[in-house]
């Protein structure tokens, strides 16, 4: 599902990422953990195609999201509409703000994504209907956003992220906003929805305890990931080995 290859990035002289490698094969779902200007949130943006790297390709069920020095900068604005394109149909976002939309209902701020890729209307109904009964809000469709709780939202900020059955799921610190026994609900959730939805999946958390409920942990540590494992305090090794 999620290919990456010598991905590079640099601001100014100082290296983020550095030949950083990384496959993902359906329903695998990583936690990408690493100390504050790893390069973490830089990670994630190249990875759904927000920024350009400086060197490296990505690419997402089988389509090519960035490929540099391949990609032709006369061609710059026709590319990012390709990753745009990309990044609407087959990644699904899962945030610490939840960026619900307040002057639409839950169902409508689900209902978002499939209305971007044009889904036809009776279409869009059945799979946000299904998709919130899955999260467990299937009675609050109607509700405006200001009737639910914290933990709530971030459900409604799941079920949006997957309602469009993406091939790649990124979560950074969602969370991160919600009381421990709220967020350990909203990680079995999304750690549960990625594995049945056969996407893959990446959380990146300052949380140990977070990480824990992937399937693998890496560490982002001098520009590229490093295997360490669930819990585990073994020694790292390059996550490139275990691909």
């Amino acid at each position: 599902m999620l290919h990456i290859e010598r991905l590079g990035k640099r601001f100014g002289e100082r290296p983020i990422l550095d030949g950083l490698e990384l496959a993902l094969g359906p329903g695998e779902y990583v936690a990408v953990i690493g100390e504050s200007g790893a390069g973490k949130s830089t990670f994630l943006n190249l990875v759904a195609g927000l920024d350009v790297p400086d060197a490296g390709r990505v690419s997402i069920d089988g389509e090519m999201m960035c490929d540099v020095p391949a990609a032709d900068a006369r061609n710059a604005a026709a590319a990012e509409d390709a990753r745009t394109r990309l990044r609407r149909s087959r990644v699904g976002f899962v945030f610490q703000a939840f960026h619900v939309l307040p002057h639409l209902t839950v169902a409508q701020n689900v209902e978002l994504p499939l209305v971007l890729l044009a889904v036809p209307p009776a279409e869009r109904q059945a799979r946000v209907q299904a998709m919130l009964a899955a999260v467990g809000l299937g009675a609050r469709g109607a509700s405006p956003p200001r009737e639910l709780s914290g933990g709530e939202l971030q459900r409604v900020a799941v079920a949006r992220a997957l309602v469009h059955r993406p091939a790649l799921v990124l979560a950074d610190e969602p969370t991160g906003n919600l009381d421990p026994d709220t967020a350990a609900g909203v990680l079995e959730l999304l750690a549960r929805s990625i594995r049945g939805s056969g996407a893959a999946g990446i959380l990146v958390t300052h949380s140990t305890a977070a990480a824990r409920t992937a399937d693998r942990v890496l560490r982002l540590e001098r520009g590229r990931l490093q295997e360490t494992g669930p819990g585990s305090n073994d020694t790292p090794q390059p996550a490139a080995a275990v691909l």
